[in-house]
């Protein structure tokens, strides 16, 4: 098992109230060893508790966004019961242990496979340069998606589509990804983060509490269905509206002036 290093595999920049969340190894084509998994769960960390961050991307640097995990360290770890990610830290993929609360757009490029994928299901708006090549390709190595593609994939694409890419890892361009709702965004190549930080950028300038209560709202939606989402619709308005952010929405819709929002 390889050891820590003193070189970051992740960066975490900050452009105003937007973060960047850079995986950087890209000698290794971002493949994730331990130390990258728990970097990335860090930064995520850290973008969750900056109170002025409002949103985050993520993306890489270097050709490829990532070709997966490193099979030959993180495996054995995971037969050995191991977390992907240290406990008390914000879960990327959103699977187990503590919940992102805030939104996160994210930019692919070149090879997007494996934990790759399971990352853009995992985020909530999706940027893919048009020249990414796409792969679930678990099946090939005698394993299956463990980090969440074998949940979302099938929301997103329909079982049919969603079981074409699982069960034969091959791989499929970005117009497939596209069409079978993997990213909402194509881009020309280079563009990609370019493309994701306007994205972000808009939404960051709304109101973070009700940005905040919607991807509540949506993932409740999915997790225990429509009937306790439906529920819980009028108190997260109610609790909403007595917001300082809330009235300061009323204040700039008839002053017809964009809205300050500081989260209050």
């Amino acid at each position: 098992m390889s050891q820590t290093t003193s070189t970051p595999r992740v960066r975490f920049d900050v452009d105003g109230d937007v973060a960047q969340i850079v995986l950087a190894r890209p000698e290794k084509r971002n493949a994730f060893d331990l130390q990258m998994l728990r970097e990335l769960a860090e930064a995520f960390t850290r973008y969750e508790e900056t109170r002025a961050l409002r949103c985050a991307v993520l993306c890489a640097e270097g050709e490829h966004f990532t070709a997966g995990l490193d099979l030959a360290e993180v495996g054995p770890a995971i037969a050995g019961d191991a977390a992907l990610f240290p406990d008390g830290l914000v879960d990327p993929l959103g699977l187990h242990g503590r919940v992102r609360m805030k939104p996160v757009v994210m930019a692919v490029q070149g090879w997007c496979l494996t934990i790759g994928i399971e990352l853009l299901l995992a985020a909530d708006i999706r940027v893919a340069a048009r020249g990414t090549r796409f792969g679930q390709i678990e099946i090939n190595r005698g394993i299956f998606p463990f980090g969440g593609a074998t949940i979302r994939l099938p929301l997103a694409a329909g079982w049919g589509d969603a079981m074409r890419w699982l069960l034969t890892g091959d791989i499929f361009d970005a117009e497939e990804a596209r069409r079978i709702g993997l990213v909402q965004e194509l881009a020309d190549d280079g563009t990609q983060r370019d493309v994701a930080m306007a994205l972000a950028r808009t939404v960051a300038k709304r109101a973070p509490l009700g940005v905040q209560a919607t991807l509540a709202s949506a993932r409740q939606t999915l997790e225990e269905g429509p009937t306790p989402a439906a529920e819980a619709l009028l108190p997260r308005a109610r609790a909403l509206m007595a917001t300082e952010d809330a009235k300061e929405g009323v204040r700039s819709f008839v002053e017809r002036r964009e809205g300050v929002f500081r989260g209050e």
